[in-house]
């Protein structure tokens, strides 16, 4: 599995928010930390704002700060909301198809159970970290 630029980036901008619980920080501040363009994390960051992640405050004194304890966003959580498709394989989607080619393997295949619990096992490990597991001492030195 590989995750996407999206997910990746949402990650480290709930990370530099995680680092920084005490202010309020920018879209900007952020973009440049990782090298982005503003737009693009304008975009991340809505959708974190959309899944409840992040909280935005409006105004001159505005900024972003989580939308809950780091301690009670799980990793797993993030990143079943970020990535659009997590299906390892076409027989994985509900349809049984992935861009309108169906497996031809089906219905004996059993390829598709070991992937199932390879990706299981796969988030299994990520619901078991948190956020705030993601943030160490030297994270909050680099990031402020």
């Amino acid at each position: 599995m590989r995750l996407t630029q999206h997910s990746d980036y949402a990650l480290r901008a709930l990370i530099f928010l995680a680092a920084n619980p005490d202010r309020l920080s920018s879209i900007r501040e952020i973009a440049e930390r990782y090298g982005l363009s503003e737009n693009y994390m304008v975009k991340i960051i809505h959708r974190l704002g959309q899944g409840g992640f992040i909280e935005t405050i409006r105004g001159r004194n505005g900024g972003l700060r989580l939308g809950r304890p780091a301690d009670s966003i799980r990793i797993g959580d993030v990143i079943r909301f970020t990535e659009d498709d997590c299906a390892l394989v076409a027989c994985m989607h509900p349809s049984g198809e992935q861009n309108g080619v169906p497996c031809l393997l089906m219905p004996d295949c059993t390829l598709r159970h070991t992937l199932d619990d390879a990706l299981g096992a796969f988030f299994a490990v990520l619901d078991n970290r948190t956020l705030a597991d993601m943030v160490g001492q030297g994270e909050r030195r680099k990031l402020t």
